[in-house]
């Protein structure tokens, strides 16, 4: 390999580059890259500068700024041209200021030098924003390394209608707050103010045909026809034209919603009218039926008031049959009035000797009840004379036991006083307690005893299965190092405990994750190829290593929060990989890695689940790693460096390549360590050491478990011996408290004697007192006997007396009812005598009733239909009530059921439809019909009215369009034919304004016809012609003041660049003739380019280099053409065209330059490369 390796330039920004930064070499501590500006200031910012005379500048050299100012032309900015740019601490540039010609300005210089730096000042110095350069994000991001802000100031040329000097713009970008604040001629002001003031002068730098940067040229070849049309537009036209194309596309849109809607109803329409014809005929015969059904529910509903107009006429005729009766009942009693008289007065009397019989009837009970009551009285005192009796005989009975009981207590008084008298044993009952609370000891201890060797047996049993767990998992670790997973879960314990505890966590619980989750690579993932595994391990970090692959994203929040808040695992890596290894592809294909010197990609030498696959490729690009089992060769190196792989391990050392795209293929650096040694994926025999640790560690623990086995037994025998004890010692203070409890019992009776002699005397005497107390109760049941005797004849004598009264009432009452008897017999001799008389009136009156009652009846019969009729009509719709208003008032009841009958006959002879709800589809969809047409009518209105104003614009847009576009085809028809080609431009029309677009045909071959412009027809170069052909033929149309085109010509050949530079000249300049390279001046450039263009150092120490430019202005007399021009390019061809009035700014760097700018003279050296020429060509 190279002993030496190229450091890559630092990048300004992160976000400028995102590849990795290695640390380069010894050739680093070069001095660093000096940088001249355009116009030749000189500058110095960075302490100990090394400059190129070998001095050091000081930290008061900080800024030196002398202007060499080129020749004025003769040709004038137009207004809103550039006239001068100055930037400082912009970028790569610390001071530099450029003053650009009013036509074609060429910027050229090496990469890295610059030239789009200048792009990227416009744009921002003018009001836009970064994403118009498609390279850094943030304005913060355009300071310079190690400056804190930046400074752009753009002078723009006069418009003479309306500023009386140069507008002077001001940029100032923080770095802090990433902002940009802005300045118009010293005042303060914002971006939109700025951009507003500069789109004043048509500046349109957001428009890719006037502003096209170096990142944003894929996008503009990427531009689709309509884009470009807009662009175009944006470019050429007035913003009335873009205006009115935005109205087009509008309006059409607004015309397509409306035919698209008057179309839909159009069909809805003639759908719903087909229906309509289609179910006419039905809904008409339905409609029929529905009227009789109708008729038949009025006449149905009308009944009731046939039914109340009869049942009215049958109570009219009753009420009048009921009066008429009642004028014959009152004729009737008064013709038979006298014979009724006399029997009138007999019931009269009759009535009163009735009365009088039950008055006297009433006296008989009266006095049968107070004979009773005395009868009644008698009784109970004769039973209470029983009473008294039975009272003597148990007092009687009562005196005799208590002489007894007095015997008995005799006895016992004399017995208690003997036992008093003699003597009693002495009983000792604290010895009986001593004993017994010694036997509760002896019980007390041997449960303690027993409580303590139950608790060393759970201690015992507790350390044995812990020691028998660490048996099983000593001789599981021991079976683990026999097989490769284990030994790769013990790697992965000894790289990361935690790790090792959350993998054997998931291998437990896989069923709680929605998908798989696979554990680390270390237990995971093998290596098919021993030989490449020392590679493999050192392409591999060891947290990549270490890294736990979830397939979703549920299972990563859920396994994170676990592993983290529950578990309280630190360190732990976790990653969600939902892709695939089909998204992961080499640069090349494998069989290509031969020349490199490599056998295969890190990929093919490792195997695994896809999903960890897929991980290690992401984070370590395994995919693109190469592999190689020998040292690189230099000329490997050289091809490797310069090829599509930028890592690679081989034998001994590992290569990172980082490339700097910006500043060319030749700015790269190259990261270079040594292969560490494999730890993981390694085929070592097992670790006998490992395996003698842990089969001592499992005899020693199963000998602890014997013997605390032992121990165990030991325990579990004295506990019986001691609960054998404590039970015999327990029975024997069971036996010493029974006969303790017997020995206070006969105390307790030889101390209660006394009380008991007490008590026996007290009922001795209490039975003494209730002996007298019994001849006091005889006593007294004595005297109620006397009483009772008075009192039983008493109540006899008056018994006698009720008896009399009671005879004297039945006397009477036989008086009365031979009385009533004989009444009873006269009133039944007239009653018999007036008998037909009395059933004439009562036949008559019966009628009377039935009358009344029957008119009653039909009266009630009447008001039951009129409530009926009531409900029927608070129920009713207004159809039934219009009915009821026009009945038939003649009609009855007979002739409404034969109509109804009728109706009913119509009714069945129609056929009845299934479908209950046609007739209500039917009138729907006729509204629906309706709505239809009326909305129909004015979208068509509508649409008139769009048509008219979409024809409107258009007469006045597309004329117009035609008319620039035939404009640009023509200037580009004559641009192509210049280099010997054809083409042409016009507008792709469709019907939809939107897919209106620019078409542009090209001819590159003159057997070919003219196609369209696409990436498929034509080449890379002959697309960069075309496109930079269409920007120049927008040139005499622009209404911009400038135009910026950066490095358009990389993808053409020379030729083809040669052609293109000649017309753009040309064009830009405004002359037709122009100056061929052939008189020195491009000979100068050239010399000026080679000598002054020097690679820069790397700038490792971590700040930049300050960099001085110089600004070579040659500016040829003429007169210029078109607006402004900026042409960016790295290279210059040989023998290129030049015209006056054109401008070239060379942007130079490298250590020779000198201090100060003013000491360069451009246009001396190109006299002098003249002159060298010259005579080369004497000679």
């Amino acid at each position: 390999m190279p002993s030496a390796v190229t450091p890559s330039r630092r990048s300004r920004e992160t976000s400028f580059d995102d590849e990795e930064i290695a640390s380069s070499n010894a050739a680093s501590s070069a001095a660093k890259r000096a940088r001249l500006n355009i116009n030749g200031h000189a500058m110095s910012s960075s302490q100990n500068l090394h400059l190129p005379n070998g001095h050091i500048a000081d930290d008061n050299d900080m800024l030196q700024e002398e202007t060499l100012h080129p020749r004025r032309s003769k040709s004038k900015h137009q207004p809103g041209s550039i006239v001068r740019v100055k930037l400082a601490n912009f970028v790569t540039y610390t001071a530099v200021e450029f003053w650009p010609g009013p036509s074609l300005n060429m910027v050229i210089g090496p990469n890295g030098t610059g030239k789009s730096t200048l792009v990227c000042a416009i744009c921002l110095g003018l009001g836009w924003g970064p994403q118009h350069l498609g390279r850094a994000k943030d304005v913060s991001e355009y300071v310079k390394h190690g400056e804190q802000e930046a400074d752009i100031e753009i002078e723009l040329a006069a418009d003479p209608k309306r500023h009386r000097r140069n507008p002077v713009i001001k940029c100032n970008i923080k770095r802090e707050n990433n902002k940009s604040t802005f300045s118009i001629d010293g005042k303060p002001s914002n971006k939109k103010a700025v951009t507003e003031f500069c789109k004043s002068f048509t500046i349109q730098i957001d428009n890719l045909c006037q502003f096209l940067p170096q990142d944003k040229v894929v996008e503009f070849a990427a531009m689709t026809p309509v884009e470009l049309l807009r662009s175009t537009q944006r470019a050429v036209a007035p913003q009335e034209m873009l205006d009115m194309h935005d109205e087009l596309k509008e309006h059409r849109q607004k015309q397509k919603s409306i035919q698209a809607k008057v179309e839909a109803d159009h069909n809805a329409l003639q759908n719903l009218e087909n229906r309509q014809r289609m179910q006419a005929d039905d809904v008409q015969r339905m409609r029929e039926r529905e009227v009789i059904k109708e008729r038949v529910r009025l006449l149905e509903a009308s009944r009731p008031f046939a039914e109340y107009r009869e049942a009215k006429a049958r109570h009219v005729e009753a009420a009048q049959r009921r009066d008429a009766v009642r004028n014959e009942l009152k004729e009737l009693e008064d013709d038979v009035e006298p014979s009724l008289r006399a029997v009138n007065a007999k019931q009269t009397y009759h009535q009163q000797v009735h009365l009088a019989s039950k008055e006297r009837k009433k006296a008989v009970q009266d006095a049968e009840t107070s004979a009773d009551r005395t009868d009644r009285k008698l009784k109970t005192l004769h039973e209470r004379k029983g009473e008294l009796e039975g009272d003597v005989e148990a007092e009687k009975t009562a005196g005799k036991e208590s002489r007894k009981e007095i015997a008995r207590l005799e006895q016992n008084v004399v017995r208690l006083k003997k036992q008093i008298e003699e003597p009693h044993p002495d009983i000792d009952i604290s010895d009986f307690n001593e004993r017994i609370r010694e036997k509760g000891r002896e019980i007390d201890e041997a449960r303690s005893q027993i409580i303590e060797l139950k608790r060393k047996l759970e201690n015992l049993n507790y350390q044995s299965q812990q020691k028998e767990r660490r048996v099983l998992q000593a001789q599981r670790d021991l079976e683990n190092l026999a097989s490769q997973a284990g030994q790769q879960e013990s790697k992965l314990k000894s790289a990361s405990f935690d790790t090792f505890r959350a993998w054997e966590w998931i291998k437990q619980n896989q069923g709680e994750f929605e998908k798989h989750v696979f554990g680390p690579p270390i237990v995971e993932c093998s290596v098919t190829d021993l030989d490449y595994v020392d590679q493999l391990e050192t392409l591999l970090q060891k947290t990549q290593m270490l890294t736990i692959t979830c397939q979703s994203k549920n299972d990563f929040k859920k396994l994170s929060s676990i592993l983290h808040d529950r578990l309280r695992l630190a360190e732990i890596n976790l990653q969600h990989m939902d892709g695939t290894l089909n998204d992961f592809q080499p640069p090349i294909e494998r069989h290509e890695l031969a020349r490199y010197g490599l056998s295969g990609w890190a990929l093919d030498y490792m195997t695994g689940p896809e999903p960890v696959m897929a991980m290690l490729c992401a984070n370590a690009r395994l995919e693109r790693a190469g592999l190689g089992n020998r040292d690189t060769t230099p000329e490997q190196f050289e091809l490797l460096q310069n090829g599509p792989i930028d890592n690679w391990v081989t034998k001994k050392s590992a290569y990172r390549i980082t490339r700097r795209r910006e500043y060319g293929p030749s700015a790269t650096s190259t990261n270079v360590r040594d292969v560490r040694k494999a730890q993981v994926w390694t085929n070592q025999p097992v670790d006998l050491r490992a395996k003698h640790d842990l089969q001592e560690n499992i005899d020693g623990w199963q000998s602890e478990v014997v013997s605390m086995r032992e121990q165990s037994d030991d325990a579990k025998r004295a506990i019986q011996q001691l609960q054998s004890t404590a039970r015999g010692s327990e029975e024997q203070a069971n036996a010493l408290k029974v006969e303790k409890a017997r020995r206070q019992q006969i105390m307790t009776d030889i101390r209660a004697l006394p009380s008991r002699l007490q008590q026996e005397e007290k009922k001795l005497a209490n039975a003494k007192q209730s002996i007298a107390e019994v001849r006091q109760r005889l006593q007294a049941i004595a005297d109620k006997q006397d009483q009772l005797t008075r009192e039983r004849a008493e109540t006899a004598l008056t018994y006698v007396a009720a008896v009399e009264a009671l005879q004297q009432r039945h006397a009477e009452l036989y008086e009365a009812e031979i009385m009533l008897i004989e009444a009873n017999s006269d009133v039944a001799f007239l009653i018999e005598k007036n008998a037909s008389i009395k059933q004439l009136l009562s036949s008559k009156r019966q009628e009377v009733e039935q009358r009344a009652s029957e008119t009653k009846a039909l009266l009630v019969d009447a008001r039951r239909i009129i409530q009926k009729i009531e409900v029927i009509k608070q129920n009713a719709d207004e159809a039934l009530l219009q009915y009821f208003q026009n009945l038939d008032r003649e009609q009855t009841s007979e002739q409404l059921e034969d109509e109804i009958s009728s109706e009913k006959a119509r009714l069945e002879l129609m056929h009845e439809s299934n479908d209950r709800g046609v007739i209500k589809d039917f009138e729907q969809r006729e509204k629906r019909i309706s709505q239809l047409r009326e909305r129909l009518e004015e979208m068509r209105d509508e649409l008139e009215e769009a048509e008219e104003r979409l024809s409107g614009i258009r007469e006045r847009w597309e004329p117009e369009l035609d008319r620039l576009v035939g404009l640009i085809s023509k200037s580009f028809g004559e641009n192509m034919k210049e280099i010997g080609c054809a083409g042409e431009v016009g507008v792709a029309k469709e019907e939809d304004f939107e897919n209106w677009a620019i078409r542009i045909l090209v001819k590159f071959r003159e057997s070919e016809p003219l196609t369209p412009l696409d990436s498929h027809r034509q080449s890379g170069g002959e697309r960069a012609v075309s496109t930079i052909f269409y920007l120049m033929s927008l040139q005499s149309l622009t209404r911009s003041p400038f135009r910026v085109v950066d490095e358009i010509n990389q993808g053409m050949d020379p030729r083809n660049e040669r052609l293109v530079h000649r017309r753009m000249v040309g064009i830009a300049c405004g002359s037709p003739t122009a100056l061929d390279g052939a008189d020195g001046v491009n000979g100068a450039f050239e010399s000026f380019n080679s000598a002054g263009t020097l690679l820069g150092d790397g700038e490792d120490d971590g700040e930049d280099a300050h960099m001085n430019g110089t600004n070579a202005s040659s500016e040829m007399n003429g007169h210029g053409g078109g607006s402004q021009y900026f042409l960016i390019t790295p290279k210059l061809l040989p023998s290129l065209t030049y015209a006056r009035g054109m401008r070239v700014l060379c942007i130079a760097s490298g250590e020779r330059m000198p201090e100060e700018a003013n000491k360069v003279d451009f246009r001396r050296a190109v006299e002098m490369a003249r002159g060298l020429r010259r005579e080369l060509a004497v000679r």
